[in-house]
């Protein structure tokens, strides 16, 4: 591992540890989380083809794999995509990508970036940050392996609406606060560069 993605896939592992697991925003994380079978792929790839061609060699890689294995990717542009209308883009190109590999219905993928945010959302909501994350990240889900865990938990349909109601107990400026304790201030002020987004 290079010494520019160490930090990197440091800072996801914290946000994957203090955010998504240590507020329950997705309650089967946790296991996952200190698996090897959890694969961070860090890409420094800054052009739109050359980003599709990790994705794809990424989604390649896990439907070939066992779940034990890999269970689940996160593909991470620390690079590129900083703008949320062009992380969009990208997504909708590689769920159009997944659709003509024959793998829709096969793998899902989250989407999460620093400046996510739910259309139809006052911009200063805290339900945002369900889906903010360090750097713009494309989640590999199996879909399989969701519907198995899922049936483990009761009413599964209510996790996104609970994720929302534990972070608007936290408020924004609590949620702020932890951003920039974990992460270090030039990374902090990356997250939250648009104070009203």
């Amino acid at each position: 591992m290079s010494d520019q993605v160490k930090p990197v896939e440091q800072h996801i592992r914290t946000w994957l540890e203090n955010f998504v697991v240590g507020l329950n925003l997705c309650p089967f994380a946790k296991p996952v989380l200190f698996s090897t079978a959890l694969r961070i792929t860090v890409s420094k790839a800054t052009e739109f083809d050359a980003m599709l061609k990790v994705f794809l060699t990424e989604l390649d890689l896990i439907q070939q794999s066992s779940e034990q294995e890999i269970a689940t990717t996160l593909l991470v542009f620390p690079d590129a995509l900083t703008s949320f209308d062009d992380y969009l883009d990208f997504v909708e190109s590689a769920e159009e990508l997944l659709t003509d590999v024959g793998l829709d219905g096969v793998i899902q993928l989250a989407s999460f970036h620093p400046l996510y945010q739910f259309a139809g959302e006052p911009p200063q909501a805290a339900s945002h940050f369900t889906n903010r994350s360090p750097y713009p990240v494309i989640h590999f889900l199996r879909e399989a392996m969701m519907t198995r865990v899922l049936t483990e938990f009761s009413n599964p349909e209510q996790i996104p609406e609970r994720n929302i109601q534990t972070l608007e107990k936290i408020g924004r400026a609590e949620i702020e606060q932890r951003w920039h304790t974990i992460f270090s201030d030039k990374l902090s002020a990356h997250l939250l560069e648009n104070k009203n987004s």
